[in-house]
């Protein structure tokens, strides 16, 4: 399928990416603070730029923006692989984000509206895609560093095999029901207003929130791990490397069983709940356990015990919008800007004090989701959802 296919070529770039961070910080001489900037500012800024993107994904023609993001994700790429300083990179990660909100996270909206019901089973099977994309990622680099091409000939390759998914989305995406060249302002204020008339509801909240600080031991630990493992724990780059592997091939597994077991799940809040403990303890760990085989034990327990988490927190926030899933991504930027600092913070505390004392910010991770999960036997919907607009709000499938 063409949803699950965006999704790969996303992680993978995002498997290439993080893992090459110990090699562009060497050859572009960054600091921690810059690299928290790179992580940080093209977030925030894409903040402000996707509410609009994912109002017209519901209001307007959802393909025909799924398309322009896919050419301006593509010419980001390229320009990544041509920086040779800071401020070079950091704008083509600017350019990169609202990219891809338009080419992925609405390609993820079209795959949450082909079967309603099935929200946290398609996110699975979405989770997992991504999952191989990212595991291939660090391969890929490691062959093309091996091939003396580097992490700016990945980069290049990685342009390339998205200007063939574009042509693919092309051919493949259902057509848009209007056809008209640009949306009205009615209807974009219609869907502005629809989005925060959503933001009334507590349950939207809940799972923004959680998702953001559940992000902190996904994507937030893995953007930091290969920095970690070669700066504070003393590993070689090659180690640093198979940890990285570990952990992604790890995700990779996990992933995979997790597709038919959310099927057999009853009760998903309680499975966070209680992954969410496990997850907390095996943190603790692994920044206190000293060695590499010790870290790389528990390292796989984090892991392990942050399975599920993204697909089940995103398809209940998409279960809490009927009818608005492209509007996610308006609703997501109320708190992405906050979240996105917290990279920065990390950079700048490890400027100052250390990184093995700045990644304890990540705990906050599972912390969160132990104190904001509904309470047993509180139903996770108990606020009834807006009344549909009086416009079609949703896309071809």
């Amino acid at each position: 399928m063409i949803y699950l296919l965006i999704e790969f070529l996303d992680e993978l770039v995002f498997g290439v990416g993080e893992t090459a961070w110990p090699l562009i910080r060497d050859d572009l001489n960054l600091t921690y603070s810059q690299i928290g900037l790179a992580l940080s500012v093209p977030g925030i800024i894409a903040a402000f730029i996707e509410p609009f993107i994912g109002i017209l994904g519901d209001v307007w023609r959802r393909r025909l923006l799924i398309i322009i993001g896919g050419l301006f994700f593509t010419v980001s790429l390229f320009l990544t692989s041509a920086s040779h300083s800071f401020l070079f990179l950091l704008s083509s990660f600017i350019l990169f984000n609202p990219s891809s909100g338009a080419y992925v996270n609405l390609s993820q909206a079209n795959l949450m509206d082909s079967d309603e019901s099935r929200h946290e089973q398609n996110m699975a099977r979405w989770t997992f895609a991504g999952s191989l994309g990212v595991v291939t990622g660090p391969l890929l680099l490691g062959l093309f560093v091996y091939l003396g091409l580097g992490w700016r000939g990945t980069y290049a390759l990685l342009a390339s095999l998205s200007t063939l998914s574009l042509f693919v989305a092309i051919r493949f995406l259902p057509a848009d029901k209007k056809a008209t060249p640009f949306p009205s302002f009615q209807e974009v204020f219609d869907g502005f207003k629809a989005a925060f008339a959503a933001l009334k509801r507590k349950e939207v909240w809940r799972w923004l929130i959680l998702l953001e600080f559940a992000d902190l031991m996904l994507d937030v630990l893995f953007s930091f791990l290969a920095l970690y493992f070669v700066d504070v724990a003393g590993v070689t780059n090659a180690q640093a490397g198979i940890a990285v592997i570990v952990w992604l091939v790890m995700g990779l597994i996990t992933d995979f069983l997790f597709i038919p077991y959310v099927d057999k799940q009853k009760d998903t809040i309680q499975y966070l709940r209680r992954t969410a403990f496990l997850n907390t303890i095996a943190f603790v760990g692994f920044m206190l356990v000293p060695g590499f085989i010790p870290k790389i034990i528990f390292i796989i327990l984090v892991n392990l015990f942050n399975t599920g988490w993204y697909p089940i927190l995103q398809g209940r926030l998409y279960s809490s919008l009927p009818g608005q899933s492209a509007s996610v991504m308006a609703i997501g930027a109320v708190t992405d800007p906050l979240m996105k600092l917290l990279p920065l913070l990390i950079g700048a505390l490890a400027d100052q004090f250390g990184l093995g004392t700045a990644m304890w910010i990540l705990i906050l991770g599972p912390l969160a989701l132990l104190i904001g999960l509904p309470q047993n036997g509180q139903k996770s919907q108990v606020e009834s959802p807006p009344r549909p607009l009086t416009f079609n709000l949703r896309p071809d499938t």
